[in-house]
């Protein structure tokens, strides 16, 4: 099973992907962990991307899909959930023709719907857990009163530079800009499955479970 997460930055994309990780077994795949990964890895596509990255320049797709086919043909799991990828028509065609090659296809695609305001307010409340990457929130999930993630028990916590209104509203349009033509694109193939990305994280999770099946 090969699923897509789509949504807006802090839609809740990655909470939901390490469910399914831990939970089915799958292999998430994100476009950054896939960068940073190869960047450091020594190998003929890292120095690539290494280089590209060093400059200052955008990673063309055509090397964020040999990155993908790497893991496609090296990693064994219960299917792949594509995280931040694809994020337009053509990198939609070039996944499609990728999986065909390897005789795998997509099951669905999960569109996380949010509502912007209501979107920027949970983001701009947003830390994480600088050990495990644990999210939190100011106002649905505080940190614990003892300082310490309730999964790791380490007691570094993190706000990234960019969750603040302004930058966060730039990103939601660079998403909408560049993203909205996969929702038709997907709706029309009949594969779209919208959740409301905005529930209770459990909420969410029941979701996607329901349409997995």
């Amino acid at each position: 099973m090969n699923i897509i997460l789509l949504g807006p930055p802090g839609a809740g994309k990655g909470t939901q992907a390490r469910h399914l990780v831990e939970t089915r077994g799958m292999i998430q795949l994100s476009t950054g962990d896939m960068l940073r990964e190869a960047r450091t890895s020594g190998t003929e596509m890292g120095q690539k991307v290494a280089a590209i990255m060093d400059a200052g320049k955008l990673v063309t797709d055509e090397i964020v899909i040999g990155l993908i086919e790497e893991q496609l043909t090296t990693k064994k799991g219960a299917g792949f959930i594509f995280d931040g990828f694809p994020r337009t028509l053509a990198q939609a065609d070039a996944l499609a023709a990728l999986l065909a090659k390897h005789g795998q296809s997509l099951h669905t695609v999960i569109e996380m719907r949010v509502d912007d305001e209501a979107l920027v307010s949970r983001i701009t409340a947003r830390s994480t857990c600088g050990g495990c990457g644990e999210v939190y929130n100011d106002i649905t999930k505080p940190i614990p009163a003892d300082g310490k993630c309730s999964n790791c028990g380490s007691t570094e916590f993190k706000r990234r530079a960019d969750d603040n209104e302004d930058s966060l509203r730039t990103r939601l349009m660079e998403y909408y800009k560049k993203t909205s033509p996969l929702i038709g694109y997907y709706y029309a193939k009949g594969d779209l499955r919208p959740v409301n990305g905005l529930a209770e994280i459990k909420e969410v999770t029941a979701s996607i479970e329901a349409i997995l099946g």
